[in-house]
């Protein structure tokens, strides 16, 4: 019975804390939001490029758990159900926002002339080593790429390469098929590998 309860708290670490608010202890909602307030801010700064809205974001994604924390039931990770709320109201908050393009840039030229080409691994990028990723002028042409992307591929990009979701749970998050999943991460990966070559220039 023990191994039990430490699977399920390994498959999902918010599992116990998330049954206690639910429970009535809601005085425990303040623990949930220091564990991914910075996460879901960093989040918000990846897809906004705005700390204003990044803010703003975190705020309106907390409201909403609180609001509908009673009747989530556990069908999927408390994490994926967080950033699926985190990335409805990104969506919703960048449209409203001053800081928000005009006109996104199309991806057309990108899109893989045979389905068969698209590569599902990780890009060098993205497992660069933590110092290298670090380095301030690489985050920032990180950044200014992801940014650049139109919304249905920057958030894909950031769910699968950045915060490390599966395709599986970033389709689950999104509301999207996994095929389409992946067929967006390749058109944004090799967006942004282009934008980064003069990093890694034997990609």
């Amino acid at each position: 019975m023990t191994g039990q309860r430490n699977l399920q708290r390994k498959s999902d670490p918010d599992k116990e804390l998330v049954e206690a608010i639910q429970s009535g202890e809601h005085g425990l909602f303040a623990d949930l939001v220091k564990r991914y307030e910075r996460a879901l801010y960093n989040f918000g700064i990846r897809m906004c490029g705005n700390p204003t809205d990044a803010e703003d974001l975190v705020q309106d994604t907390f409201l909403n758990v609180y609001k509908y924390l009673k009747s989530f039931r556990r069908e999927t990770k408390f994490k994926n159900w967080l950033y699926r709320i985190a990335a409805t109201a990104c969506i919703k908050r960048r449209r409203r926002s001053k800081f928000a393009p005009e006109r996104e840039l199309s991806l057309d030229q990108f899109l893989p002339s045979d389905e068969a080409d698209v590569e599902l691994a990780t890009p060098r990028w993205a497992d660069a080593p933590l110092e290298q990723v670090l380095n301030d002028e690489l985050e920032r042409q990180i950044q200014n790429g992801i940014l650049e992307l139109p919304e249905k591929y920057r958030s894909v990009l950031v769910l699968r390469d950045v915060e490390g979701f599966s395709t599986e749970e970033t389709a689950q998050i999104l509301n999207l098929t996994t095929s389409n999943v992946k067929v967006r991460l390749h058109r944004a990966r090799l967006y942004l590998r282009d934008h980064l070559k003069h990093y890694f220039k034997d990609d």
